[in-house]
């Protein structure tokens, strides 16, 4: 019988698979990747505990609303699974024309397209528009689906101070006028929660005829009339050429979107290959993003309960004194500094039944390693004392 370390692959992908020092680091804190066994509400139990999930993107609570759930059922009875192929060939359905129709007239656009992920929206609303030797201006915090899109496309890139459009504009005014200029942002960091500076950066952009894509996923549903996002907020939607986002956050569902000009689609189209190759968005998933969309327009009670659970919340962390990198949104990081601190106030956290998420350098900046929180309109007042309670206890710990 051969001994293992004779008999072991000597390939040089599998001995760098191997000696991979994230994995081992990840594996031996046990971090990521946790399964949950039940969830009712924001509980979810795992290996027979309860936790308050205090790190859900379900920030209007509609996961368990029973008009999507309603929703989502019919649309499993009356169309099956899945629809087994992509829209350019087999996978298209009305349901997912209907469901762009509503999006785009929501977000006062022409047009619009779905997709099976918010990944793959918003890494096609780059790389379906740039090309080779454009030029892209990118937020340097930018979420890793616009960097892929970015990658993707071949473009130039160039990085920008996070959220600060005097550094965008010391950078493009450097550049010559001749080149195709991208400007890429979130409306609100999901990390950081942080609203983008968005009519500083758009004057500049328009200034050098720059093309603006905006990533409304951690914004839609929030932020802006009904909840329309970061560009209807500040009231300059029109100036916008390209808004995508994701169905996994405030539409309670999954998949994405790209929303813009009917001619911008149809280039969109024929070029990106996330759209051509993609196997069509789920009837279900469908039906309960559609579900979700005209509950956000005709119950304004759900952002009304956020408003107020993020009231509390604030509050609660302020009495604490943690900082929360100015955080203007429900997600809220807890900022420690410190990868050591960061993780032995996640472990104190779960010992008083909640769950939160941490992210670390080189995720995050050097010195802004941090326990990532996000608040729900589904939060009860119950959660909330417990979640006071919690972190004044994983504060006792560090």
């Amino acid at each position: 019988m051969a001994l293992p370390f004779l008999s072991k692959d000597k390939n040089p992908i599998s001995a760098r698979i191997r000696s991979d020092e994230s994995t081992r680091l990840r594996l031996k804190y046990d971090i990521y990747y946790h399964t949950f066994e039940g969830q009712s509400g924001t509980r979810v139990q795992r290996e027979g505990r309860e936790y308050v999930m205090l790190s859900s993107n379900d920030y209007l609570g509609l996961n368990r609303h029973p008009k999507v759930l309603e929703a989502g059922r019919d649309a499993l009875e009356e169309w099956g699974s899945s629809t087994t192929g992509a829209r350019l060939a087999n996978g298209g359905r009305s349901f997912h024309v209907e469901l762009e129709e509503e999006l785009a007239a929501f977000l006062e656009k022409e047009a619009c397209h779905v997709y099976t992920a918010g990944y793959l929206a918003c890494s096609s609303a780059v790389e379906g528009f740039a090309q080779r030797n454009d030029l892209i201006f990118a937020d340097k915090n930018l979420h890793s689906s616009l960097w892929s899109g970015i990658h993707l496309s071949g473009a130039i890139c160039e990085r920008f101070s996070h959220n600060n459009p005097e550094h965008f504009a010391q950078i493009i005014a450097d550049e010559p006028g001749e080149v195709p200029k991208i400007l890429v942002l979130e409306g609100v960091y999901s990390m950081e929660g942080h609203v983008a500076k968005l009519p500083a950066f758009v004057e500049v952009a328009k200034k050098y005829n720059a093309f603006v894509v905006l990533d409304e996923a951690h914004s839609f549903g929030i932020l802006g009339d009904k909840g329309r996002g970061t560009a209807s907020h500040f009231g300059i939607s029109d100036k916008i050429d390209v808004l995508c986002g994701s169905f996994s956050k405030a539409l309670a569902s999954t998949g994405g979107f790209v929303a813009s000009t009917r001619e911008n689609v149809d280039y969109l189209r024929s070029h990106s290959k996330q759209t051509i190759f993609s196997a069509s968005l789920s009837p279900c998933a469908t039906a309960c993003a559609r579900a979700s969309l005209k509950i956000i327009q005709e119950e304004p009670q759900h952002q009304e309960r956020l408003e107020k659970n993020l009231t509390r919340y604030r509050s609660i962390l302020k009495e604490l004194e943690f900082d929360t990198w100015e955080s203007e949104t429900p997600a809220i990081p807890i900022v420690l500094g410190d990868k050591e601190k960061v993780y032995f106030f996640w472990k104190a956290l779960l010992e008083k039944g909640v769950f939160t998420v941490i992210s670390i350098a080189p995720g995050v900046p050097p010195n802004k390693d941090l326990v990532r929180t996000a608040i729900s309109a589904a939060h009860t007042d119950e959660d909330l004392d417990q979640i006071a309670e919690a972190l004044a206890y994983a504060k006792s710990k560090i």
